[in-house]
């Protein structure tokens, strides 16, 4: 049986080995370490979205004199192959991780950069260069890049989604007219408070969904 090639990373917690031929890092494969929770990975429409991001925040950064021109480029190649859907693979952190989804940007990040290290003729994992942190994550913070990337792929995937959202409503309005009847204390703040119908909850439910 063949040995696999692998090549040896550094963070602040120490080294580990990574298969030479995959394009995430040493922070990728501590997250799968970590978080082996479901087994599920992120939605295509949403490892678009957020590679949509880092070829923005690279264009901008790029303009503002903060990246030199061929890594610059090296980097918007690679996040518009990953925009492509060529990189899906490597995006291996489960869905379900401890934070805002710093162990899913540190993914898109290291994945970006080993390509365009790539690009450059450069070794992957030789972060001189182009490092995920400070050149592919310049100027960005996981606690807004996550959030604008769930709003992206949301309307991606509008088309799907509405017709859903619109049928959840439905039966929530459903069970709001069922439900009418049915007298109950209202809560706030853990305690009770008026008295309120079972059905005027569930009709609410339904109108904030249709909102």
């Amino acid at each position: 049986m063949p040995i696999k090639k692998s090549r040896t990373e550094k963070d602040s917690l120490g080294t580990r080995e990574i298969p030479e031929e995959a394009y995430f890092g040493i922070q990728t494969a501590r997250a799968v370490e970590n978080f082996p929770v479901s087994g599920l990975r992120e939605d295509r429409a949403f490892i678009k979205a957020y590679a949509s991001i880092k070829l923005a925040a690279c264009r901008v950064n790029h303009k503002l004199g903060l990246l030199e021109k061929r890594p610059a480029g090296a980097m918007a190649q690679a996040a518009e192959e990953v925009r492509q859907g060529k990189y899906d693979g490597q995006f291996v952190v489960d869905v379900f991780q401890a934070g805002a989804g710093t162990s899913f940007n540190m993914n898109m990040n290291e994945v970006i950069t080993n390509r365009a290290l790539e690009i450059m003729g450069e070794m992957k994992g030789d972060y001189q260069l182009i490092h995920p942190n400070d050149h592919v994550n310049m100027g960005q913070s996981t606690n807004d890049t996550f959030p604008t990337a769930i709003h992206l792929a949301a309307l991606d995937l509008w088309k799907e989604l509405k017709p859903v959202l619109l049928q959840l409503a439905e039966s929530f309005e459903e069970k709001g007219r069922e439900f009418y009847p049915v007298v109950k204390s209202g809560r706030t703040h853990l305690q009770d408070a008026v008295p309120i119908r079972l059905g005027e909850e569930f009709r609410a439910y339904g109108r904030a969904i249709r909102r």
